[in-house]
């Protein structure tokens, strides 16, 4: 029934509020699917969020009240099953956008997205905070889970998953050999560096292992570029011996 509702006479004002967007007539689109948002049409209450998350329709309202309003369109939508929302509803509340940071709030809007509609940034997200131990307790497998359900669900989470696995290896390696920080004094060392450090070290060995992927490509193409020109000189050759013998036969004759 809802697909059918929302191919209604009113749907056609979808495409108007876009072509407003594309011409950068945000606070007009805003207000056709405010109108379209308040009729129960779930693409309308996404697009309002958005356009009130990213600051492109304020309505002269603060940054606080701009972010409460986008909260409840994308409660609205989520509860009609947009699975961007419901994640979107889970930062909201990891940040404290617009609301009080709630880290167990923001694990249960990921967690409904992962498991009603296989989201993986919803995955991604519920394995980083395993992984940390932030809203839950710290369970480093259940963090490798849900990454692997991640990368499982969606070939784009590739990327990002495989940089998460490295440093959740590197933590699991730790937990085998507790004498390292017996060694050194792991918690004054990570003190000195930036906030962000795992991510720009990964972010490095990722360029590193892209470019000793494009090395070790380029010399398997040399080598079947050699490859394919040895076949073709040997049955260059071959035809060239056939050749002879053929006209040696025929002076014989």
């Amino acid at each position: 029934y809802k697909n059918v509702a929302e191919r209604g006479p009113w749907s056609k004002n979808l495409m108007v509020a876009y072509n407003h967007y594309k011409a950068k007539r945000y606070d007009v689109a805003l207000m056709i699917y405010v109108m379209l948002a308040e009729a129960g049409y779930e693409v309308a209450q996404s697009n309002v969020a958005f356009l009130l998350d990213k600051g492109f329709a304020r309505l002269g309202l603060s940054t606080h009240s701009t972010y409460q309003k986008a909260i409840l369109h994308w409660s609205r939508a989520a509860g009609q099953g947009a699975a961007a929302a419901r994640v979107r509803l889970g930062d909201y509340h990891y940040y404290g956008l617009g609301t009080e940071v709630d880290f167990e709030n923001a694990a249960l809007h990921y967690r409904l997205a992962s498991e009603h509609q296989q989201n993986a940034q919803a995955m991604f997200n519920l394995g980083f905070m395993h992984e940390n131990g932030i809203g839950m307790k710290q369970d480093l497998h259940l963090a490798k889970r849900m990454y692997d359900q991640a990368v499982r669900t969606s070939a784009d989470a590739s990327v990002p998953v495989g940089l998460a696995l490295m440093k959740l290896h590197s933590k699991l390696y730790l937990d085998w050999f507790p004498w390292v920080f017996e060694t050194v004094d792991l918690a004054r060392w990570g003190k000195s560096l930036p906030e962000d450090w795992d991510i720009s070290l990964m972010t490095i060995l990722a360029v590193i292992l892209g470019f000793v992927w494009l090395l070790r490509r380029a010399n398997q193409q040399h080598v079947e570029r050699q490859q394919r020109r040895a076949e073709m000189e040997a049955v260059a050759a071959a035809a060239a011996e056939a050749a002879e013998a053929a006209a040696a036969a025929e002076a014989d004759e």
